[in-house]
């Protein structure tokens, strides 16, 4: 996605700059799920995130509520 993302120990530091791709991209855990929707929605492009069962586990119908605020996902 183009995101500057550098990790020291258990800390991630995200740098912004230049505007977000869209990619294929996976699901690991809820929280790193939902944030990769996000991203994909503030991407150009198209975004997949794959492992939407983890994102489920915690979010009742997330793709219904973007698509409610706006957002286009499938």
């Amino acid at each position: 996605m183009g995101a500057r993302i550098q990790i020291k120990e258990r800390t991630a530091v995200v740098r912004g700059g230049a505007p977000l791709m869209g990619a294929e991209v996976a699901a690991k855990d809820l929280r790193g799920g939902a944030a990769l929707v996000i991203a994909g929605l503030a991407a150009k492009g198209r975004t997949t995130v794959e492992g939407k069962c983890f994102i489920d586990r915690g979010y009742q119908d997330l793709a219904a509520e973007l698509s409610a605020l706006g957002a286009e996902i499938r």
